[in-house]
């Protein structure tokens, strides 16, 4: 190998084998960190030779922690971040281990970007691979309407290009499948002009949630395709619980506050306002502090649904008065726009129609916390489950997560997954990546 191998006695293996989420506790035999194509070849050879479990790592932000795995072989991506964006054509090319900071800070650089998630520290693969929400799916369509290309190591070794014109079959599944195929070791995306945006946050005292939450479900339908709405019960910089609402909008600044008056009209004055104008960059990161710090031990449970109830909306906010920590979190996002437009078998991420992702995320520093607090996930899971539909984003998977359930969210498209798994990866080789058993 060109890059660095960890084994467990080696320095730097302990903190090789860590991943986001801390609560992923895993000791791979080897951590093969790969600095590039040929240092892929050789570690997917090894491991069907010597028969080892095998995970594939880009940013490492799966919560159920599907970069690593016990016992067996890590491919870290982490070594490979290489970008290259042309401007003319507005394409980027990037490497399979960059993080969304990363390949937004080299478009930016040219007024461009592509939907890219909720979070800047988010791996480009993972996110890429599951389908993609973003802040700019209403405008621009998931990430995966806008991949152009993905060059992939499957299992026997072999390094191809999967597009519209190469592989077009294997593309098709890439575009929302998981990593069950192969390493993606390079994603191509087209760009779009982004310059001006709105973004930041409005909240509101708890003892208002429902009638913020229930305002946000009827206002949601009504957004632009410019527009995205996410919502929530979270913790204030004071330490105070609220309910919060999260725009952001990417076009004419005018338009945009336009956009959002009907709530404040509705809603009056919130405790605090950080609506405003703001960098693209910023926008994106608006987040990552303190929910997506790297290092924190997670849980949390995830569906989409179509509608949300009163019942759902009020058991949300008499929950969020148990929060256990200042990252404890109920969040929803708003599929619109673009992202919705397409037919759902035309890639194999099937959930083409507007509707809710709700996330119920649990979030602690202490290992000795865990059981509690996956608990309380879980108790808050039983009593809003019933309320929710059976199909889940593929990137939200929770480990708990039954097959049927990922099963439906495939909805027609899973038997012509299985069948391209079986093709390119008949002996499952990337099974701890897996979503997508052989036919």
């Amino acid at each position: 190998m060109r890059g660095v191998l960890f084994a467990a006695k080696d320095t730097g293996y302990d903190q090789a084998r860590r991943v986001w989420n801390a609560n992923i506790d895993r000791h791979p035999a080897l951590v093969a960190r790969c600095a590039g194509v040929a240092d892929v070849q050789r570690a997917v050879g090894f491991a069907r030779e010597h028969d080892l479990s095998l995970a594939v790592r880009g940013g490492g932000h799966s919560a159920p922690g599907y970069g690593t795995v016990d016992g067996g072989l890590v491919i870290d991506l982490s070594g490979m971040k290489g970008i290259h964006v042309d401007p003319v054509r507005q394409v980027a090319r990037a490497q399979g281990g960059a993080l969304w900071c990363d390949l937004d800070h080299e478009t930016q650089a040219f007024g461009l970007a592509t939907t890219g998630g909720t979070v800047s520290n988010t791996g480009i693969g993972g996110l890429t691979l599951g389908g993609g929400l973003g802040w700019l799916h209403g405008l621009h369509g998931l990430t995966i309407d806008n991949l152009l290309s993905v060059d992939l190591v499957t299992a026997d070794g072999t390094f191809l290009t999967a597009s519209d014109t190469q592989n077009p079959e294997l593309f098709w599944a890439l575009r929302g499948g998981g990593g069950n195929f192969g390493v993606a070791v390079s994603f191509e995306y087209q760009l779009h002009p982004v310059t001006s945006v709105l973004g930041g946050m409005m909240l509101y005292p708890l003892d208002r949630g429902g009638d913020v939450l229930r305002c946000y479900r009827d206002f949601c339908p009504q957004l632009p395709d410019e527009a995205g709405l996410a919502a929530g019960c979270l913790t204030a910089p004071d330490g105070t619980v609220v309910a919060g609402l999260i725009p952001a909008y990417t076009g004419d600044l005018k338009a945009g506050m336009k956009a959002f008056a009907g709530i404040e009209a509705q809603l009056g004055e919130p405790l605090v306002n950080m609506v405003g104008p703001m960098s693209y960059a910023a926008r994106q990161s608006l987040l990552d502090e303190p929910n997506a710090v790297h290092g924190l031990h997670r849980y949390w449970r995830s569906a989409f649904s179509e509608t949300l109830t009163d019942r759902f909306i009020d058991t949300l906010v008499e929950s969020a008065r148990d929060f256990g920590s200042s990252r404890d979190a109920f969040l929803l996002f708003y599929l619109n726009g673009a992202a919705t437009r397409v037919d759902p078998d035309a890639t194999a991420f099937a959930a083409r129609k507007p509707q809710w992702d709700f996330d119920a995320i649990g979030c602690w520093e202490k290992a000795e916390e865990s059981a509690e607090r996956i608990n309380w996930v879980r108790d808050v899971w039983r009593r809003v489950e019933p309320e929710l539909e059976g199909t889940v984003y593929l990137n939200h998977l929770s480990a708990d997560d039954l097959p049927e359930k990922l099963r439906a969210s495939y909805g027609g498209n899973y038997q012509r997954l299985q069948k391209i798994k079986a093709q390119y990866d008949p002996g499952n080789l990337f099974r701890q990546n897996a979503n997508v058993t052989p036919a």
